[in-house]
C-alpha cells in the first residue's frame, strides 16, 4: 500500500474525509457519463475516485508532486483518469474540451485568484461546483450594500449564476481548519455583449476601478485609477447614477450601465 502524504501546511492542504459531503458533492454537480471533469486538488483521491465511476473522463490538477506519485498508484485502475503535475493557476485551460464541468477544493490561500481563472476560461466550461473557504463563498454571492459585496461578487455575478449548495463544516476535514468551508455552484450567463469583447474589458476596468478605494466616492475611486472625470461625470449623469455613491452600493445592471455609458464617452 502507497505511504499516505502529510498535509503540507504551505500548500494550505485540508484534505476532505467525508463520505456524504462527496456524494453531496456529485448530487449537485448533476453529472452524465459523457462528460469530461476538470479536478482542481484531487489531494488524497477522496473525489477523485467517485468522479472516475460516473464520467468518461477526468482531468486532475494537483500541485503537490508526493499527491502526484500517491495517486498515480491508488488510482492506476481508473482509465478515466488524466493525472497532471502542476498549478492549476498556470494549466493550459485551451487544452480543456468544450463543455468540461469543473469540480474544485480550492487551497484557501489561492481560493480568489483561481476563481478569477477559471472565469477567465468560461468559455470552455459548462459550469463550476467549488468548495471553497465560506467566507468566500458568501463574497460570490453577496448583494449590494452588505459587507461581503465587493470586486468577486459583481465580476461572478456579471459572468455566471451563482448559487451557495451547502455549508461543510470544517470536521469534515483532515487536518481541522479553523473555519468552515461551503460548496458553491456556477451555471453560466451569457454575457450582456457576448460578441463584444471591448465592453468587458471596459466593464472589468470600471469595475476594478469602482473598487480599487472602497472608502471613497465611486467618482473619486475611478479618477484615481486613470478615468476621466469630464467622461465620468456624463456618464453617471447619463445613467442616474450619484458620483457621490460608493462602489458597494450599485447593483450589477448599474455597473453594466455606467460601463457602457462611460465607453461611449471616452
Amino acid at each position: 500500500m502507497p505511504v499516505l502524504p502529510r498535509p503540507r501546511k504551505r500548500l494550505g492542504q485540508h484534505f476532505l474525509i467525508d463520505p456524504n459531503i462527496v456524494r453531496k458533492i456529485l448530487k449537485v454537480a448533476a453529472l452524465n457519463p459523457e462528460d469530461v471533469v476538470f479536478e482542481i486538488g484531487p489531494g488524497r483521491g477522496a473525489l477523485t475516485h467517485a468522479l472516475c465511476e460516473r464520467v468518461a473522463r477526468v482531468i486532475a490538477v494537483e500541485i503537490d508532486r508526493l499527491l502526484v506519485e500517491y495517486l498515480a498508484q491508488t488510482c492506476a485502475q481508473q482509465d478515466a483518469l488524466e493525472l497532471h503535475h502542476g498549478d492549476a493557476l498556470a494549466f493550459p485551460y485551451d487544452t480543456l474540451p468544450a463543455g468540461t464541468v469543473v469540480i474544485a477544493n480550492l487551497p484557501y490561500y489561492v481560493s480568489t485568484p483561481l476563481v478569477f481563472r477559471l472565469l477567465e476560461e468560461r468559455d470552455r466550461i459548462d459550469r463550476m461546483v467549488l468548495m471553497l473557504q465560506r467566507e468566500v463563498a458568501e463574497r460570490m454571492i453577496a448583494a449590494p450594500g452588505s459587507r461581503d459585496y465587493g470586486l468577486l461578487s459583481v465580476v461572478t455575478q456579471y459572468l455566471t449564476n451563482p448559487s451557495k449548495a451547502f455549508v461543510v463544516p470544517a470536521s469534515c476535514f483532515r487536518p481541522v481548519p479553523q473555519v468552515d468551508s461551503a460548496v458553491v455552484c456556477l451555471s453560466d450567463r451569457a454575457a450582456s455583449n457576448p460578441d463584444d469583447a471591448r465592453f468587458e474589458e471596459v466593464f472589468m476596468k470600471v469595475v476594478r476601478s469602482a473598487f480599487a478605494h472602497r472608502r471613497k466616492t465611486l467618482i473619486n475611486s475611478c479618477r484615481e485609477e486613470g478615468w476621466e472625470e469630464p467622461v465620468l461625470r456624463r456618464a453617471m449623469e447619463e445613467t442616474k447614477i450619484d458620483p457621490r455613491r460608493r462602489a458597494e452600493t450599485l447593483t450589477v445592471k448599474e455597473f453594466i450601465a455606467l460601463a457602457h455609458a462611460i465607453r461611449v464617452f471616452s
